[in-house]
């Protein structure tokens, strides 16, 4: 949904405008949460599947590392999992590293339904910060990252591992 017409950029002056760091986060996340519940329903998806398959994108986890991912406990990603694969978009695959364990995957179908809804969502949040410039979009775009690798971190996640497959896919792009 591009812009016909552009509004200036946000600069507030130095106190101006600043909801301090726990309303600003808090409302940011409200926004985020609220775009990404649009994009789900427009793709019917539950937020929580959207969440599911957007973690899918660029790896292929165990049901017990989504559980982490999603902060779910072991039976409700299990049985998230096998809702979404009765839709058709994962499949759960023998684990290469070991045979006692499965892997999830997306499907042909599942990876066209997170392309399509990447893209809405990439187009929702453009919109979102349309206000600001693009030094500002960098320099949020670090801070952000900043924050959500350290929480990765502490839950004991690796947010930046990549597959190397989806990486080359990724940097294709």
């Amino acid at each position: 949904m591009p812009r016909s017409v552009r509004r200036p950029t946000l600069t507030p002056l130095p106190g101006e405008g600043d909801l301090g760091l726990v309303d600003a986060l808090a409302q940011l996340s409200f926004a985020v949460q609220a775009t990404l519940g649009r994009v789900s329903a427009a793709h019917d998806l539950s937020m929580v599947q959207a969440r599911l398959l957007g973690i899918l994108r660029d790896r292929s986890p165990t049901i017990k590392e989504l559980a982490r991912f999603l902060q779910l406990d072991k039976s409700s990603v299990s049985g998230l999992v096998d809702r979404t694969q009765r839709r058709g978009l994962v499949e759960r695959v023998a684990s290469a590293l070991d045979g006692r364990s499965v892997q999830v995957t997306l499907t042909a179908a599942g990876r066209e339904l997170v392309d399509r809804a990447t893209a809405f969502f990439e187009v929702e949040i453009e919109e979102l910060v349309a206000d600001l410039s693009a030094a500002q979009r960098v320099r949020l775009s670090s801070i952000a990252s900043l924050v959500v690798v350290a929480d990765a971190r502490q839950r004991g996640i690796d947010v930046l591992a990549v597959e190397p497959a989806r990486m080359q896919e990724t940097t294709a792009r």
